[in-house]
């Protein structure tokens, strides 16, 4: 550094500050060529990583919306509603989905009205949808890299799959009105957290329209029934404006 600060003692007043900043940049750039590349891949990824739905590697994970909850859980009526219609839509756009029902033995069976009977409903205790027999699954559909979730409750089961999804590194993108929890509290906490930890918070008619992306896909008319009548509020206002 001494040695170019004494190359331009005798440089002409209007060249010095040119010269001298191209001379200490060039330094710098070679003493640490491994951060310049480090930073140039960081901000790669970065770009990379702006969770853009895709219907080619993306599943639809359908969390315990039994008959049990029915009384408890905030906004249940309309939460299955939209998870329904997320269901619709994985069909017509061939989304694979999977569905798990907490202790059914205790909790019932899934409700009627999410047009699941279908699906194989996968029995399990633990919080966290990602038991055996759904990672067998995941495995069989290729590992997809997207998942759409949807169910309950928030600080719970949705919670502990969004966890385990993101360690595995899977994208999750959890759709805020269709996940709910008793407690409109834990509810919007719980949606708070799993955004610090990574997830995407999206709604119901934003998948939908991600998904297809453009009015001539050629399964734009059936997505389009589905956007008929708007989602119904189910209290993320005041989530919304603590953002």
């Amino acid at each position: 550094m001494w040695l170019i600060l004494c190359r331009f003692c005798e440089a002409s007043p209007g060249t010095l500050y040119f010269n001298l900043t191209v001379e200490l940049f060039t330094v710098l750039l070679n003493r640490s060529p491994t951060l310049s590349l480090s930073s140039q891949s960081d901000h790669s990824d970065n770009m990379a990583r702006i969770g853009r739905l895709s219907t080619k590697d993306s599943v639809l994970l359908l969390c315990d919306m039994q008959e049990k909850f029915r009384p408890n859980i905030f906004q249940f009526t309309n939460i299955v509603s939209n998870a329904s219609r997320l269901l619709q839509a994985s069909r017509v756009l061939g989304i694979p989905s999977i569905l798990t029902e907490q202790y059914p033995k205790g909790l019932g069976p899934t409700v009627p009205e999410l047009g699941a009977e279908d699906l194989t409903a996968h029995a399990k205790t633990s919080f966290t949808m990602m038991i055996e027999a759904v990672e067998a699954e995941l495995q069989a559909l290729g590992n997809p890299k997207q998942a759409i979730l949807c169910g309950i409750e928030a600080h719970a089961c949705i919670a502990c799959t969004t966890y385990d999804l993101l360690e595995k590194g899977i994208e999750v993108h959890i759709v805020a009105d269709a996940v709910s929890a008793r407690s409109q509290t834990d509810r919007l906490f719980a949606l708070s957290r799993l955004k610090q930890s990574g997830a995407y918070l999206t709604t119901t008619e934003a998948v939908l329209l991600q998904l297809v992306q453009d009015a001539r896909h050629p399964n734009f008319k059936e997505i389009q029934k589905l956007l008929a009548h708007p989602s119904p509020d189910t209290g993320l206002l005041s989530f919304f404006s603590a953002l």
